[in-house]
């Protein structure tokens, strides 16, 4: 059984939390995020410290508050630090680019992909080959990150395509006569 619920997440100076009507929200220099709680989870503030407990003894509620917990710990990481992806792009002539509000993608597709941001996500290419999600919702970071990794995944044979820096692709040996 996950103890996680037990953990207690401690509020940064830089937070601002709120708990109220079944709703969280938590403001920092990096944005603000909110979350509806679950009504079988009880969240509590003690000074810089949130606990969170399960109403009721049933596994719903148990997993719920350890949900809950993990869920308000990266909401209150992310408006303080927040998130960020890095995808590295390989291959001859496959390269990113910013264009306005838009990233512009050449992977050896006859059109170039062009890939618009949601809102509170932030891409950057410090190099052709290099592309930098950022945002204070680990959720949207993610999501963002693996729209674009779809557009062309890294193939095994050769390793071209577009993956995560901290990715290790398995590489397939070629065919022999």
């Amino acid at each position: 059984m996950s103890r996680i619920a037990s953990n207690p997440v401690t509020i940064p100076a830089a937070a601002e939390v709120r708990i109220g009507d079944g709703e969280f929200t938590a403001k920092g220099p990096k944005g603000s995020l909110s979350l509806a709680t679950h009504p079988l989870v009880g969240v509590a503030q003690e000074e810089d410290r949130l606990t969170f407990a399960a109403l009721d003894e049933s596994a719903e509620a148990r997993a719920m508050a350890g949900t809950t917990r993990a869920l308000v710990h990266n909401m209150v990481h992310g408006v303080t630090a927040g998130f960020e992806r890095r995808l590295m792009i390989t291959g001859v002539g496959y390269r990113a680019q910013m264009q306005g509000g838009k990233l512009s993608l050449t992977l050896g597709f006859s059109h170039p992909v062009v890939y618009e941001a949601p809102a509170g996500v932030t891409i950057e290419t410090p190099a052709q080959n290099e592309i930098v999600v950022r945002g204070a919702d680990k959720q949207k970071v993610g999501q963002t990150a693996a729209e674009i990794r779809r557009h062309r995944p890294p193939e095994p044979y050769k390793g071209k395509g577009v993956r995560y820096s901290d990715e290790r692709v398995l590489r397939k040996q070629a065919k022999k006569k």
